[in-house]
C-alpha cells in the first residue's frame, strides 16, 4: 500500500524561488570575485603596505613579520586567497574541494574582523569613540561581517552537496 524509498533530500537551490537561486549564485560568485580581487591586490606594494599596520597590531598575527617581509607575507596571503577563490568557485562541481576554500575564507574573515579590536584608529574619537567607527579602517573592516556570512553559507552549501554525493 505504502511505498517507501530512501532518497537523498533535494538541494535547497533545486526547489527555491528563482530569485533565491539567483541570489545564491551571486553570493557564491560575488564572494569568489571579492576574494580573488583582494588576493590579487596583495601582490602590489600598495596593498602589502596597507595591510601591514593591521597585521602588525594583531597579537595572534604580528609574529608573521618576524618570519616574512611585508611583501613576502602579502604575496603568501594573496596566493592563499586566490586559491580559496578558485576552490569556492568549484563548489557546484567539486563540493569537497570547495569546503576547503570556504573554510579558509571563514578563517580569513574572522581574522580581518579581529582587526576591529586590535587596530588603532578603528573608533572615531571625535564622535565619542566606539561604537562609532572611523571610515578607515573601521567601516572598511565592518563589511567583512557580511563576507563571513557568505563564506559560512558556501561552506555549508558545499558540505551539504558533498554529503549528498557520498554513497
Amino acid at each position: 500500500m505504502f511505498e517507501t524509498t530512501l532518497r537523498r533530500p533535494a538541494h535547497p537551490a533545486d526547489t527555491a524561488h528563482p530569485l533565491s537561486t539567483a541570489g545564491l549564485l551571486i553570493v557564491r560568485y560575488g564572494l569568489v570575485v571579492v576574494i580573488a580581487y583582494i588576493g590579487a591586490l596583495k601582490f602590489t606594494a600598495y596593498e602589502a603596505q596597507a595591510i601591514q599596520p593591521l597585521v602588525a597590531h594583531q597579537p595572534l598575527m604580528n609574529w608573521l613579520y618576524d618570519l616574512f617581509s611585508v611583501r613576502a607575507f602579502a604575496g603568501l596571503l594573496g596566493t592563499a586567497e586566490l586559491l580559496a577563490a578558485i576552490l569556492i568557485a568549484l563548489g557546484p562541481w567539486l563540493p569537497r574541494i570547495s569546503v576547503l576554500g570556504s573554510g579558509f575564507a571563514v578563517l580569513l574573515f574572522i581574522g580581518t574582523l579581529s582587526f576591529l579590536f586590535t587596530t588603532p584608529g578603528v573608533a572615531e574619537p571625535t564622535a565619542g569613540g566606539f561604537p562609532v567607527l572611523s571610515v578607515l579602517p573601521g567601516q572598511f573592516l565592518l563589511k567583512d561581517l557580511v563576507l563571513l556570512g557568505a563564506a559560512l553559507w558556501t561552506l555549508g552549501d558545499s558540505a551539504t552537496r558533498a554529503r549528498q554525493r557520498t554513497p
